[in-house]
């Protein structure tokens, strides 16, 4: 593996999530894989899980990882090819990526979308940028359009659950992503890399339910039954992920605030039982119930642990490449 920006990095998904899991039994067992190596993690934007779950995992390989968080401690970059930086930017990403790809092995970067600008978002400007120019291999621990390590650590909660229940050992699983009400306008990150992650493993029945007005891009959601109405989607479900995102169609735009899409137990009950999954953060009581996310159904606290996992497997690969 030469990057991981999406799915498309992964030669065999099944493979890398068996090699997460072993991991999760054996956290030290690569500890010499990372000697010597140094990885950079530079965030644009907030986080807690995927910086902690991303240093711990560098560390359990015998990296030395470094956080730099760019928006609060750094100079203010320019992406723009032939700006004139005669406004409030002070660095070109052309002069700062070249010396990260000489201070690390390995860089990862976080950024958000501006949710303005479509076009300008789904280019994929940014993470591309530190791409071309640092000349190390990037792993994008989130960008405008995707959430690579957030969908691979969904992928190993769900296959971790089907594998302790013999109810699946003859059925696909039903996987329902529904979006949930939020206060204010959330990129489509996680929702797109989920419905990327799903489609491309093809091992289970897909659906996504959303009010009329927040369908995602289609580039994302091949495959999958688009259902507008929540409880005929959440029918005979046997996993439930929860997120909000604003329109793509309107781009940015926040069309609902509908309170009775929030997840619920009476919700729950029409399905086959499922676990309930979110990414976190989590708006309680708007997003998600209490009564769902402190119930025996939630696989949320699971699920964010399993980030260590996810980002350990997925540096493995790429120091196995560095050290050939």
């Amino acid at each position: 593996m030469k990057q991981f920006i999406s799915v498309k990095d992964v030669q065999d998904m099944n493979a890398l999530v068996a090699k997460a899991l072993s991991y999760k039994k054996s956290p030290f067992s690569d500890k010499k894989l990372g000697a010597d190596k140094r990885i950079g993690l530079l965030f644009l934007n907030p986080s807690l899980r995927t910086r902690l779950s991303t240093q711990v995992a560098a560390q359990n390989l015998g990296m030395e990882p470094i956080v730099f968080n760019v928006d609060k401690e750094g100079w203010a970059l320019e992406f723009t090819e032939g700006a004139i930086m005669n406004g409030t930017t002070v660095e070109h990403i052309k002069d700062a990526a070249p010396i990260l790809g000489n201070y690390f092995d390995i860089l990862c970067v976080r950024t958000f979308p501006g949710l303005e600008d479509k076009q300008a978002d789904y280019s994929e400007k940014i993470i591309k940028q530190f791409i071309k120019y640092a000349g190390i291999p990037v792993v994008s621990l989130e960008s405008a359009t995707l959430h690579p390590l957030q969908s691979l650590t969904d992928i190993i909660t769900i296959q971790e659950s089907i594998a302790s229940n013999a109810n699946f050992k003859n059925k696909k699983p039903k996987v329902v992503l529904t979006w949930a009400p939020h206060i204010k306008p959330i990129p489509q990150c996680v929702a797109n890399s989920f419905s990327e992650w799903v489609g491309a493993w093809g091992e289970a029945d897909f659906v996504i339910t959303h009010p009329e007005g927040y369908a995602l891009s289609t580039e994302f959601t091949k495959g999958a039954t688009i259902e507008h109405n929540q409880e005929q989607a959440l029918k005979d479900a046997d996993f439930v992920y929860v997120k909000n995102w604003s329109s793509y169609e309107q781009y940015g735009k926040v069309l609902s605030t509908d309170a009775s899409w929030m997840m619920t137990n009476k919700k729950l009950a029409l399905t086959n039982n499922a676990k309930v999954m979110h990414c976190l953060p989590v708006r309680r009581n708007i997003e998600l119930s209490d009564e769902i996310l402190d119930g025996p159904n939630s696989l949320v606290t699971q699920e964010a642990s399993n980030r260590v996992w996810a980002a350990q497997a997925v540096l493995a690969e790429i120091l196995k490449a560095i050290n050939i």
